[in-house]
């Protein structure tokens, strides 16, 4: 800008600043506005750059066609006029000489001659020049001329700069008044005892894992009062140490029978209860890292620790779960039974030391501890019963018809010959309804020189029929677990009917232990003869037929329960028929009783058919999802790598994804099944592949990366266009539409749970119908049809009841929750928002969690609570960052960005001071601009445009407003666009480039359109801010009173974001 022109400018900034301080009275500072505007001159110019460069451009050309006077009498003017006057004046000077004139004369003549001549052209030049000058003036003053330029650019610049600037200037003015300072009541921050919850309920539950203590309980009674003294005066000290009793004793001696009982008899003064086999001297023994694991699935520690098993080192992997064990049972007394231990430092590493735990250690000898065992310690022998105790014992395990008189010489005798060790009194003494006490003396002394226990097993087995013994023999194979009657019809090839007699008349003879309502365990000791008998009487032959049909018939069984929830996968083809169960929850309860049964059957299946072993896996992992029992499905995964064969390992892996990302370790899940994918292709399996893909489609779902997820699902369901695949084909479909809701295609997205709805039907899977029924629950949330949601969700809840599905129920829980919400009933919702949460920590489902307690800092903030909703959105922010979920991190942030800030404005009486709320909202949009979800984008739009335009950045929130509505139109969002094109008309009035006066006229003419243009989805809300504007406009709008919008209540709220307007006729 020219210095002339920028003086101008100033001339007129100054003229400005004066009418703007007469109009406030005097309120306004003018030295401080003209020295502001003289230092935004630069920017206010630019705004009226495209006048002041035409001004420019002709002042300029006028400048190049100007000649002035003075140019006149230049070289090329006056060259001619002079020559002619100087040869005039040389002639006439050498005429008057040629004709005798004087000299003198002559040149007075030349003189008068040359000094005519300049006259003369002096006189002609002046002439030529005025009409000129005059015609170049008249031009000026024409319209379109130099001048006019000149008044435009200056009304421009006074119009789109100085006048903004001053506005801008009033409103910062206004904005810089003290507000009232709002009562702020300060909120009591309550504790979270939803974890700790859970933890109680877990550990309650685990005293129902001991075994039973029922049956004949004699002699011991000084021994059990020993070990509850010890315990009183622990807990009267002052020192937190646990007490350790070591009960060493013979086997047969009742070691593990007196541990259990203690353990039942003081379960008032302990939390919880444990017992782990360490498997003695006699086999292998149990390593410590594996009763760690046992320790902390029964003792309810995170379920991830026990799912994951890494391939490090055996002494790394001991090392890091014992400080998980010891930091979690910090201060948490419990009871640990380590029931035949052998390893002082194993028993050492498996002590609770930082607690008032009691730990039982049942060892055949006593075991020497170190002196540094930050424990008490107390050794108690476990030896023979004396003459009551044995009589007592050998009393209640008689028939209650016992024949004849009673025989104190012969009782004494039996108790010599069965060493006064309650197993073998409790076996030969289950003899004495058949015969009498002289005769069962008589006939073990007949065995000859045997073990005690050995002599009265041999005895009562001889006494059973072949069918029986061959069973005994048999269960040997079956592993420690404890059995039914299936287990026992599948060892004899024989029916359930007359394996449960067979089993009765074996509990009855004191062979194996009756554990609970139709399951019997075998003793150590009694294994161990088993075993023996079996080596001895059946041939390898034998052997393995029995143990095949074992394995085969629970492949069977286990498929069939499967099959009943999940319905006619590829996995289970073939496979139709309930197998005799009544009911689907008949049947869940017969897997729930054989679950540990299979678990151990499954590592002693070598040479049998890998079909059956892969049926029988896949279902038992089935299960453990299901089920939740991640310690279980960690162990199958660890038995598989060890076998190392191909098609089992990628069924158990495939598993373990699915488990990892319920857990919410969805990078591991989502890099566990890309790898199993890719083993499915190198196996050429398209069946497994395509079901490995759908499960990787989730998980990159649930990791907010739906464009990629989108592309695996319908990879999944190209492979899977068979007949035989159609419920596979069903479960990807519902997956899909899962994906096509958040991606803003929620016609497509019913299409799809309509088509994956009535395969799931056909295949009669309830499982998979629940999963589609609680999708179509959140299309219906989505699209506002709140009663048709809840008509879904209460389905898919029925059908998760029915298939005892508790993570289900958990989610169905949250979204019926969230229907209330939507409904505009939030104080139920927060209370039926926090039972399920509770569901979910008892689950240990992360994803759940963190979307329940997002749900639930949205319905606290609509009941009034905005801190505690604060709260509970950055939770839920954390619990998404750590899961790597893009997409729930990105509505977290939203959220707690948009409650923030109105956490903030309702202290301050303003939107100014949002600046980390504005951060979170900021983020929001990256995130959601990076997955590719525009919904979540537009409506980030807005909320930023909201925070621009409450600090005085009018301008910027307009380009937001522009940008959200783009966003809207780009998927067809009718109801986001209205609310974009509104929050527009109440900015223009101050971001128009033509003042106050302009954009109020152009936001009526906006504002009139909008409501012109009605449609079916549009919110309520925005008719009344519509006509409450409009009235606002027609008054006139104050820049002094900034944007009002705020204030008034003129903005969307949570729930015009809740609903998204897209036709979904389509899909209906």
């Amino acid at each position: 800008m020219r210095d002339s022109h920028r003086a101008e400018a100033e001339r007129l900034l100054a003229r400005a600043v004066e009418e703007e301080v007469r109009r406030s009275g005097g309120s306004s500072d003018a030295g401080t506005l003209l020295a502001r505007g003289r230092a935004a001159l630069d920017s206010m110019a630019a705004s009226a750059g495209e006048e002041y460069a035409a001004y420019e451009q002709a002042l300029t050309e006028a400048e190049a066609g100007q000649q002035p006077l003075s140019q006149r009498f230049s070289r090329e003017t006056l060259g001619a006029p002079v020559l002619v006057t100087a040869v005039a004046a040389v002639a006439a000077i050498g005429a008057d000489i040629a004709l005798g004139t004087a000299t003198g004369t002559a040149l007075g003549a030349g003189a008068v001659v040359a000094v005519a001549g300049a006259a003369t052209t002096v006189a002609k030049v002046t002439a030529a020049h005025w009409p000129a000058a005059h015609r170049r003036a008249g031009a000026l003053a024409q319209p379109g001329g130099v001048d006019q330029l000149r008044l435009q650019w200056l009304t421009a610049l006074d119009v789109r700069g100085i006048r903004p600037f001053l506005d801008q200037q009033r409103m910062l003015a206004a904005s810089a008044r003290p507000a009232k300072k709002a009562s702020v009541v300060p909120q009591l921050r309550g504790t979270d005892r939803s974890a700790a919850a859970r933890r109680r309920s877990v550990l309650e539950q685990s005293f129902g894992h001991l075994p039973h203590p029922g049956g004949p309980f004699a002699g011991r009674r000084s021994q059990m009062a020993q070990i509850t003294q010890w315990v009183h005066a622990a807990r009267a000290a002052t020192q937190t140490l646990p007490v350790v009793v070591v009960l060493h004793g013979d086997p047969g001696s009742g070691r593990t029978t007196l541990a259990v009982r203690a353990a039942h008899d003081l379960k008032d003064l302990f939390r919880g209860a444990c017992v782990v086999d360490l498997r003695g001297d006699g086999e292998q023994p149990l390593p410590t890292r594996d009763a760690l694991l046992h320790l902390l699935n029964r003792l309810g520690a995170p379920r991830e620790q026990l799912l994951f098993r890494e391939r490090a080192s055996a002494e790394q992997q001991v090392r890091r779960l014992s400080e998980l064990y010891h930091q979690y049972l910090t201060g948490l007394p419990v009871t640990v039974v380590l029931d035949d231990a052998s390893d002082p430092d194993q028993v050492r590493t498996l002590l609770p030391e930082r607690s008032d735990s009691l730990v039982l250690v049942t060892a055949r000898a006593p075991l020497d501890l170190p002196d540094d065992i930050p424990a008490r310690v107390h050794q108690l022998p476990v030896e023979a019963l004396d003459a009551a105790g044995a009589e007592e014992l050998l009393r209640a395990a008689a028939a209650p018809s016992s024949p004849g008189p009673y025989d104190v010489r012969s009782t004494e005798e039996v108790r010599e010959l069965c060493g006064g060790l309650p197993l073998a009194l409790r076996t030969a003494g289950s003899s004495l309804g058949e015969r009498s006490a002289d005769r069962l003396a008589a006939d073990l002394r007949a065995l000859g020189p045997l073990d005690p226990v050995e002599r009265a097993l041999r005895l009562r087995y001889t006494d059973q029929p072949e069918q029986a013994r061959r069973l005994l023999r048999r269960l040997a194979l079956a592993g420690r677990a404890s059995l039914g009657p299936a287990a026992a019809a599948a060892l004899l090839a024989t029916d359930e009917k007359e394996a449960q007699r067979l089993l009765a008349a074996l509990s009855e003879a004191g062979l194996i232990d009756h554990v609970r309502s139709g399951r019997y365990r075998l003793h150590d000791a009694v294994r161990r003869f088993a075993r023996n008998r079996l080596m001895d009487e059946e041939d390898a032959a034998d052997r393995g037929a029995a143990q095949e049909r074992l394995i085969r018939n629970y492949a069977e069984l286990a498929g069939a329960v499967i099959r009943m929830v999940d319905g006619k996968m590829s996995t289970r083809a073939g496979q139709f028929g309930a197998y005799g169960f009544p009911s689907l929850d008949a049947a869940l309860r017969w897997l729930d009783d054989e679950s540990s049964f299979i678990t151990s059957a499954l590592r002693h299946a070598e040479g049998v058919d890998q079909q059956a072993v892969l049926g029988l896996l896949g279902a038992l992992c089935d299960y453990c999802l299901l089920r939740g029992d991640l310690y279980r499905l960690g162990e199958i995964s660890e038995l598989t790598q060890a076998v190392d064969q191909g098609l089992l390992e990628r069924s158990v892996r495939w598993r373990t994804g699915i488990a990892a990302r319920q857990l919410g370790e969805l990078d591991k899940a989502r890099t566990t099944l890309s790898s199993v994918v890719g083993l499915y292709r190198e196996a050429h399996h398209d069946a497994g592949a395509a079901l490995a893909l759908c499960s990787l489609g989730i998980t990159l779902h649930h990791q907010g990366n739906l464009t990629e997820a989108a592309a695996k699902l319908h990879e999944a369901i190209a492979l899977q266009d068979s007949q035989e695949q159609a419920e596979d084909r069903a479960w990807s479909l519902h997956a899909l539409a899962a994906v096509e809701r958040d991606r803003a295609n929620p016609a497509e997205a019913l299409r799809l749970l309509e088509r994956a709805l009535a395969l799931h039907r056909e295949g009669e899977s309830l499982h998979g119908e629940a999963w589609s029924q609680f999708q179509l629950g959140q299309v219906f949330l989505r699209t506002g049809d709140v009663p048709a949601a809840r008509t879904a969700l209460e389905v898919a809840l029925d059908l998760y009841g029915r298939t005892r599905d508790g993570r289900g129920e958990a989610w169905a829980l949250t979204q019926l929750a969230r229907a209330r919400l939507v409904d505009g009933d939030p104080a139920p919702a927060v209370d039926d928002l926090r039972q399920a949460l509770a569901r979910h920590r008892e689950n240990e489902d992360a994803r759940g969690e963190a979307w329940t307690l997002y749900y639930l800092g949205q319905a606290l903030e609509e009941s009034g609570d905005r801190d505690q909703a604060v709260r509970e959105l950055e939770r839920a922010r954390t619990m998404f960052s750590r899961m790597r979920d893009v997409y729930g991190l990105a509505c977290a942030r939203h959220h707690s960005g948009r409650v923030t800030r109105d956490q903030l404005a309702a202290r301050t009486g303003s939107l100014r001071n949002s600046g980390f709320a504005r951060q979170l909202l900021v983020d929001a949009r990256a995130d959601f601009a990076r997955i590719g979800v525009a919904h979540g984008e537009a409506w980030t739009c807005l909320e930023l445009a909201m925070i621009d335009a409450g600090n005085s950045r009018a301008p910027q929130a307009l380009e937001l407003c522009d940008e959200a509505a783009a966003l809207f139109a780009s998927y067809g969002d009718e109801r986001g666009g209205d609310w974009a094109r509104f929050l527009r008309c109440t900015l223009l009035p101050y971001a128009s480039p033509g003042g106050i006066e302009v954009g109020t006229v152009v936001s009526q003419e906006e504002l009139s359109r909008l409501m012109a243009a009605g449609h079916a989805s549009r919110d309520a809300k925005l008719e009344d801010c519509a006509e409450a504007l409009a009235v606002m406009l027609e008054r006139g709008v104050r820049l002094e009173d900034g944007w009002q919008a705020w204030q008034l209540g003129l903005v969307p709220n949570r729930h015009a974001r809740e609903v998204m307007g897209v036709a979904v006729e389509a899909g209906r």
